[in-house]
């Protein structure tokens, strides 16, 4: 019997006489031209492997047959890769071929990871580290198994013990001018993200740290734990460490000890400097609960709702300055995290009267009042796009012009630059400030428009494989201008982010440990370098950027093991473009005759063999035999402690006792 392919990955049987051979063709076509005619279908094509994907729509949009939405089928490596929250697909495979929808798909993930404890812990899809999954999944299909994409503890979040060996006293070795000094790093550090009482308070605070009253203890906890936040901000400094260790154990112990069941404002303020100082010390977990707590206490002052007319004039703006200050660490680390806010339910309640309550006579308050309006848009994308299976361009480009209605709107005095540089080292704090305000603008447009990168470059890497595999599929790898055009805005606004970081660091204006920095530059670097990897030819200002955002995690890597471990993963994503490149261009090379190919080199010879019809075909371009939401049976092999190893050593990176017990995640 002949198998005549009857185009829906099926297959009819006829009879191997030429006559009933021909008659059945011509039924068959009579049968397919009636059905197109009454049904009108777009064309199918042969991926090779026996199913089959729609081509490109030709019809405009306002055509009265033309779809709305047109839908790809779904495919076998899809279904696997939506029912199993451990893998994500490989981009080229997932692609939605030939679909004109406005939405992406999210190709990320939730993850449950293990805690230091071993305990799981969620990590939702808008993360790093679930980009950072999938981002590893698409370079081993492209490249193989490599360090960036391979080891034993993928599954693990990377925590730190706490020190179990306090220091002694410290109480009366820092005179007066090194506590300034030290509540002075405070105030740099978290410029823009916290204010939580004015300059003339915080030193009569620190005047009066010796009083016994029952507020005073309570004061003088706060005042440990910035003491704490402005040590651990320091370049890296063995004295330092052990006075940060000291001055947050006593804030600590403070805390549990007789504040945890009386909420007052103090207590607020208080855990969420616990929770801040939590991030610098690579401690998530424990910052995201500090957060809870402190939200909480919160909501029993009523300190979400207006209560104008009823408090005096300067307690509603203490008030006002601790909840927003609150909500926009709250919306800073859950995004981070990928995880539900403490604050979010609670915002409809505030009103615009707790952004007007603050007086804004000063930077730091204008500063803590515009990202506290931006973090509510954060909030408005994570609920928006990431709570859906799909994400809407139509949301993200309103939410884009939310944006840029806020970028217009910021005050002149919160973007203009000093003058000199004597006066950027005077006004530290002021730059620092401005530049978490610019980062965290850049973090939400990543967060907004990164699922529409992940579909475009998916489609541009497809593209890529295929034409130097030497086949015509520009029909079916086609990309969506909508997700071209928000993937760019995704590209440049982790340059934007990076450029600017590295301005500031060559200036000596970073501090030695920045938290929520970091995980900023780290979410641009993927950004940059999933684009970098998924291009041919280098980018010079991408290439830029990214080595700039390595070299500051590098600096940052001295005080803290959460940007050392940064630091390790994007030097392995830069390899691994490199051997991208270098395949292409050896791909490009063999390419150029199917008579010759090159025989030996220090590099490596890529294997070609002969098939049907006398072609020569590279290998690394025919397609893969495996399921791609599996490791490839030729690499089962590969699981040698050279792939597993993870060498994040004290040689390397000297991070002193920080580095005890980490897990890579």
């Amino acid at each position: 019997m002949l198998d005549i392919d009857i185009g829906y990955g099926t297959t009819q049987s006829a009879s191997r006489q030429p006559s009933a051979g021909i008659r059945g063709l011509f039924i068959l076509q009579n049968i397919q031209e009636e059905m197109q005619r009454i049904f009108p279908m777009p064309k199918l094509h042969s991926k090779g492997t026996g199913a089959f994907v729609y081509a490109k729509q030709t019809k405009q949009p306002n055509t009265p047959d033309a779809p709305s939405r047109p839908v790809a089928p779904t495919t076998p490596s899809q279904i696997l890769s939506s029912t199993d929250p451990r893998r994500h697909g490989p981009l080229e495979n997932t692609v939605d071929q030939g679909s004109a929808s406005p939405e992406a798909p999210h190709k990320t993930r939730p993850r449950m990871l293990r805690s230091l404890q071993g305990e799981r812990v969620y990590v939702g899809r808008a993360a790093s580290l679930s980009f950072l999954q999938l981002l590893r999944d698409t370079v081993t299909q492209h490249i193989g198994p490599s360090q960036f994409s391979h080891n034993v503890k993928l599954e693990d979040m990377l925590e730190t013990e706490a020190p179990k060996n306090v220091s002694p006293d410290f109480e009366d070795q820092l005179d007066l001018q090194q506590r300034q000094a030290l509540l002075r790093a405070y105030q740099i550090a978290t410029s823009g993200f916290l204010y939580l009482m004015p300059d003339s308070e915080l030193m009569q605070l620190l005047h009066n740290r010796r009083s016994e009253t029952s507020h005073a203890q309570h004061t003088t906890a706060l005042l440990d734990v910035m003491i704490a936040i402005g040590a651990q901000s320091h370049k890296h400094d063995p004295t330092k460490v052990q006075i940060e260790h000291f001055f947050f154990a006593r804030g600590q112990r403070r805390a549990f000890a007789s504040m945890l069941e009386n909420p007052s404002l103090e207590m607020v303020c208080l855990f969420l400097l616990m929770s801040f100082y939590m991030l610098g010390a690579c401690r998530r977990n424990a910052a995201f609960m500090y957060l809870g707590v402190a939200a909480r206490a919160a909501v029993a002052l009523g300190l979400h709702i207006d209560v104008s007319g009823s408090l005096p004039v300067n307690e509603l703006h203490r008030r006002a300055c601790v909840w927003m200050s609150l909500c926009n660490l709250d919306l800073l680390v859950s995004s981070i995290l990928g995880r539900p806010p403490a604050t979010a339910s609670l915002r409809s309640e505030s009103g615009a009267s707790i952004s007007e309550a603050p007086q804004r006579n000063d930077l730091a308050e204008e500063g803590l009042v515009a990202l506290y309006n931006l973090a509510q848009i954060l909030d408005e994308t994570i609920t928006r796009l990431y709570s859906e299976k799909a994400a809407s361009a139509q949301v993200a480009e309103s939410i884009l012009e939310k944006l840029k209605r806020w970028s217009d709107g910021l005050p002149e005095t919160l973007l203009a630059p000093p003058g000199t540089e004597q006066e950027c080292l005077a006004a530290q704090d002021r730059v620092i400030g401005s530049l978490h305000i610019a980062c965290s603008y850049h973090f939400a447009i990543i967060i907004v428009t990164r699922p529409f990168l992940i579909s475009a470059l998916g489609v541009r890497l497809a593209r890529v494989h295929d034409s130097l595999a030497e086949r015509n599929l520009e029909d079916v790898f086609s990309e969506n201008p909508v997700h071209s055009r928000l993937a760019l805005a995704c590209t440049d606004s982790a340059l934007y982010m990076l450029q600017t970081c590295l301005e500031i660091h060559r200036s000596h204006l970073l501090l030695g440990n920045m938290c929520i920095l970091k995980a900023f530059i780290f979410a641009a670097a993927l950004v940059v370098g999933f684009s970098l990897f998924s291009q041919k030819d280098p980018i010079p200002d991408l290439e830029e950027a990214f080595t700039g955002a390595i070299d500051i995690l590098h600096m940052f890597s001295q005080q803290s093991a959460q940007a050392g471990h940064y630091y390790e993963i994007l030097s392995f994503l830069r390899n691994a473009i490199a051997e991208q490149r270098q395949r292409l261009s050896n791909q490009d090379q063999s390419s150029k005759s199917q008579y010759v190919s090159k025989l030996f080199s220090l590099h490596g010879r890529r294997a070609s063999r002969q098939i049907d019809g006398g072609v020569t075909v590279n290998l690394a371009t025919l397609p893969s035999p495996f399921d791609i939401n599996s490791v490839p049976l030729e690499w089962e092999g590969m699981e040698l402690p050279f792939w597993d190893s993870f060498p994040f050593t004290e040689e390397t990176l000297p991070l002193q006792d920080r580095t005890s017990d980490m897990n890579p995640l």
